[in-house]
């Protein structure tokens, strides 16, 4: 394979020590994109998520299987001296390490930044935390639920006069995960140009305080509090879900030519040039009185039927599928976004594809999620150069895994 064809991180060497989801999810992105990443994990049960299901399948999580795959898993007592001087051989001859401790754990272990940057200058360190090094919450744990929270994301997620519900996908933990693979590729970037390291520190909270782009804004700009819309847009109507005679479905009208072609559909032209709907603005203001038009209508006909007509017509729509239907959507198997992947113990499992695609590079073949130490001697031996006698003592010693 020629030199611009070979996955974008090839020849990356990345610490893993990033566990749990936050953790776990942004490494595989970067193992996704061709890094070689080298989980550490503690002796005694590894990766807490290895112990997160049901469904568990020959023993091994489902949770794990999902966020793990192309990663080495070295099991490594990092409360030992002797467990320290394998990470530290690891950073001399790595570009990244990636964490996701709590402030200050790393430094009390003696793996903080300043220690390792004077092992590998060129190292790009990367920590990731529910609140961040500063600030009154440093110390605070923190998971996907309270940061959901904390940052203002449940407050506009729901029906409105209902209690708060969190987001179904986990975005508190992937937020982070998607900054950290984002900001390590960008220093990547950066290292070639000046030659230097540095260390990069996110914070869960942050991210999504970002995330709240356009509804955050606006209240600081207007000092109103928003509050949960369900399925609507504070800024766009219609722009939601309806029900109709046997599923939801959901309408997007974006731009004037949606509505204009979306009342034709529904058999209701007079709506186009009615004085309350015309414009996007007067339908906002007129939300209460054309929604319930527009739900008594949706509820004569079942949702495919609705949904060919209205796609024909160029209005932007789509059903809302549960899992069992995404999965076997042709669009989803188009764009190879279920893989099948071999483990050893597991066997052949379907799995979730990567979304960066890069053709004409094929994709894959995946490494499978490993199994708890799995990859310890391969690494020290390979990687490190360790003779086997150094490995033995390591073992009966107790700081990789026997």
């Amino acid at each position: 394979m020629s030199e611009k064809l070979k996955p974008m991180l090839s020849g990356v060497r990345v610490v893993d020590l990033a566990h749990m989801l936050a953790g776990g999810y942004g490494s595989m992105l970067l193992g996704d994109l061709g890094a070689e990443m080298i989980k550490i994990e503690p002796l005694e049960i590894g990766d807490r998520t290895r112990l997160l299901g049901p469904p568990f399948v020959e023993g091994e999580s489902g949770y794990f299987l999902g966020i793990n795959r192309n990663k080495k898993s070295v099991a490594l007592d990092l409360r030992k001296e002797e467990g320290r001087q394998v990470l530290y051989d690891l950073v001399r001859v790595s570009d990244v390490v990636f964490d996701n401790f709590r402030p200050g754990v790393m430094e009390e272990m003696g793996c903080g930044y300043e220690t390792l940057k004077e092992i590998n200058p060129r190292i790009i360190y990367c920590t990731l935390s529910g609140f961040g090094e500063t600030g009154p919450y440093r110390d605070r744990p923190a998971f996907d639920l309270a940061i959901q929270a904390v940052s203002g994301a449940m407050s506009i997620t729901g029906e409105p006069g209902r209690p708060p519900v969190r987001m179904g996908i986990p975005m508190g933990d992937l937020g982070g995960s998607l900054f950290c693979a984002l900001a390590i590729s960008a220093a990547l970037y950066a290292r070639e140009k000046t030659g230097l390291g540095r260390k990069i520190e996110i914070s869960l909270m942050d991210c999504l305080v970002s995330l709240q782009t356009y509804v955050g804004q606006y209240y600081l700009l207007n000092g109103k509090v928003p509050g949960p819309m369900g399925s609507g847009h504070v800024s766009v109507v219609p722009y939601q879900a309806f029900p109709t005679k046997d599923i939801y479905i959901v309408v997007a009208v974006f731009v004037e030519k949606f509505w204009q072609a979306l009342c034709r559909v529904l058999g209701v032209e007079e709506l186009i040039d009615d004085p309350r709907f015309a414009d996007n603005d007067r339908r906002r203001d007129h939300r209460g009185e054309l929604i319930p038009i527009l739900e008594d209508i949706f509820r004569t006909r079942p949702g495919e039927e609705w949904l060919r007509l209205l796609s024909k017509a160029g209005v932007p729509c789509g059903p809302i599928n549960t899992l069992d239907h995404v999965f076997t959507d042709p669009q989803v198997a188009a764009r190879n976004m279920v893989v099948e992947i071999d483990h050893p113990k597991v066997g052949r499992f379907r799995s979730i594809g990567n979304p960066v695609k890069t053709p004409p590079m094929p994709e894959g073949p995946f490494e499978p999620p490993p199994m708890h130490g799995q990859h310890t001697e391969e690494v020290l031996r390979e990687v490190l150069g360790y003779s086997r006698e150094r490995i033995r003592g390591l073992k009966e010693k107790g700081v990789i895994k026997k």
